[in-house]
């Protein structure tokens, strides 16, 4: 375990498409490496001392992606899910799902289910997968289930506020992140947590997503305790 400040890390993990053509592959094999990279990750962020992870696994707006190459991300998931998640829980990792279920296929959910269901006890780490996800989405869908409390009596709309908004977020149970990590060099969040991630710590990393490693992730972290969070303080 390193010497850190941070409890909470996020993830955007960009530059598994980039990967596979740079090599000449399959788009798929890039999406399968990025798979593997990210149990990889999540396993050392806990020897970290890291207690949540938040990664942005597949958004809203994917589904408008290539059908062939949407189906193969979903046959991949269901692999892991099956499979590599598996290993993570007997690591005593928490693992949950934030995102638009809806979307999803039944048997996909169903896992889902029972994957939080059987970690729900588990406290190393906390492992939050954004999965057919969308911030703005989940802003309105907060917003509805507060409008739904005022018609229903429950809530006066003058009592609304910061605090009772992110107690509706799918992320009501985490703290927010401390520090966002997007890979691939690109410099936008892309509709990822844009409630949660008002005051965080944002780095850039070049590498693309299936060649990070723990020793960058190691050397982000050294960066982010160099830092001075201010909260709009000063």
């Amino acid at each position: 375990m390193i010497e850190q400040n941070l409890q909470h890390i996020a993830f955007i993990m960009d530059g598994n498409r980039r990967w596979a053509k740079n090599k000449n592959l399959p788009i798929a094999m890039g999406h399968r490496q990025g798979a593997e990279t990210l149990i990889k990750i999540a396993k050392a962020a806990k020897e970290m001392g890291i207690k949540y992870m938040t990664v942005y696994a597949f958004s809203t707006e994917n589904w408008q992606r290539d059908k062939k190459e949407v189906d193969g991300l979903m046959d991949l998931l269901r692999h892991y899910l099956q499979n590599s998640f598996k290993e993570l829980q007997d690591n005593n990792a928490k693992i949950i799902f934030i995102g638009e279920r809806y979307m999803l296929a039944p048997d996909i959910i169903e896992k889902m289910r029972e994957i939080e269901n059987d970690t729900a006890q588990n406290d190393d780490v906390t492992l939050c997968v954004a999965l057919s996800y969308g911030g703005r989405q989940e802003i309105v869908h907060a917003a509805k289930s507060l409008a739904l409390k005022v018609a229903q009596g429950k809530l006066n709309a003058d009592d609304i506020d910061a605090q009772k908004l992110a107690a509706e977020l799918y992320t009501a149970d985490l703290p927010d992140p401390d520090l966002l990590v997007r890979t691939s060099g690109e410099q936008r969040v892309s509709n990822f947590l844009p409630w949660q991630l008002a005051y965080t710590e944002m780095y850039f990393s070049p590498t693309l997503w299936p060649d990070f490693t723990s020793e960058e992730l190691k050397k982000i972290i050294q960066d982010y305790n160099q830092r001075e969070r201010r909260y709009g303080k000063s």
